[in-house]
């Protein structure tokens, strides 16, 4: 087995810590880590757990859990599991990707500064500018080491590859300035995933994923994760999950985990078939500018593999691309991304 990048690591926090992960390679980890055999049945898949509460023994005495919004044990497997391939002491899920950068939000006060990517994906901005809106925010290129950052920042919100033209950004260098500033380092990881990069083993405090994406893979889920280093951060983003309640129900915990399993293999063919689409596109004459990491130096140091993503803009301007987008036949026109069909969106 492949060991991949990094060899997770971190105690178990008696929720979503990533446990002893026996140093085994990614792939083991993800089909192994978190996932016991049943020791009711012995079944060797993960049960869906679905129940609300959970009898105890006394008053105040129970067997690890007492109701499934603080925690349920289908859900306990999902947090196991990524915060291991993660390489993190600790691990969240959440009903959604959205739901889970609220909660990271929520660690701000009235005033804060944060600062996120010129090309940053479009609901991250919307729950930052429309919903936060107690917080102050500054649009900065970070692919760019020498652009300012505003005096007093407290959080630095990354995504790379960005969304949507795949610029790279030096997760390394915008984490050491993070830390220097006294600036929370929030590393947006859902194209790349824990397959292709993992930003705690480059010095970010806090990743975040769509778990709908590449982690889910099957376009049949929507969640949420989080997967953080520190023992404080977790114990804070924990009592958020709990309090205020995002939280993933049982079945589509399992449905990621499931997804999971496969996460390696997929991701190698996403790669190579995002790499021949990328070629295609860039020799065609109607084809105006193609965005693929594949040429960036940070990338190649800081990735494994340049992801199942690819941007274009065409000859022709708007009319055309939408026609592109219509008229394609493998290409579902649809959103989202990461799945094993492919799709394609103006």
């Amino acid at each position: 087995m492949s060991d991949g990048p990094g060899s997770g690591g971190g105690s178990s926090d008696g929720g979503g810590g990533s446990g002893d992960d026996g140093g085994f390679g990614f792939e083991t980890r993800a089909i192994h880590v978190g996932q016991d055999p049943d020791p009711a049945t012995g079944a060797v898949v993960t049960p869906v757990y679905l129940t609300s509460t959970y009898a105890q023994e006394a008053v105040g005495k129970h067997k690890g859990y007492e109701y499934s919004r603080s925690g349920n044990p289908t859900r306990t497997a999902l947090e196991r599991c990524l915060a291991s391939l993660e390489g993190a002491a600790h691990g969240l899920a959440f009903a959604s990707g959205l739901a889970a950068e609220d909660a990271v939000l929520r660690l701000l006060s009235l005033g804060d500064g944060v600062v996120l990517s010129t090309d940053a994906y479009g609901g991250t901005y919307r729950l930052i500018s429309k919903v936060h809106t107690s917080l102050s925010h500054t649009a900065v290129d970070l692919t760019d080491a020498s652009a300012p950052w505003p005096v007093g920042v407290k959080m630095v919100w990354v995504e790379t590859p960005t969304n949507p033209r795949l610029a790279v950004v030096d997760i390394a260098a915008v984490a050491a300035r993070c830390r220097a500033v006294g600036a929370l380092c929030v590393v947006d990881n859902t194209f790349a995933t824990p397959y292709l990069q993992q930003p705690l083993a480059l010095g970010a405090h806090v990743v975040v994923h769509s778990s709908t994406k590449y982690l889910g893979g099957h376009s049949d889920v929507v969640g949420g994760f989080l997967a953080v280093a520190d023992d404080g951060l977790a114990e804070q983003l924990r009592f958020l999950q709990n309090a205020v309640g995002g939280v993933p129900g049982p079945l589509d915990c399992y449905l990621v985990l499931r997804g999971v399993k496969t996460l390696a293999v997929r991701m190698d063919r996403h790669c190579s078939n995002a790499a021949e689409v990328a070629a295609m596109l860039r020799a065609h004459p109607g084809v105006e500018e193609v965005f693929y990491p594949d040429a960036s130096e940070v990338a190649a140091r800081q990735m494994r593999g340049f992801g199942g993503m690819v941007s274009f803009t065409v000859r022709g301007g708007e009319a055309v691309a939408r026609d592109v987008a219509a008229r394609t036949r493998v290409f579902t026109l649809a959103e989202s991304l990461g799945a094993v069909e492919s799709l394609i969106e103006h």
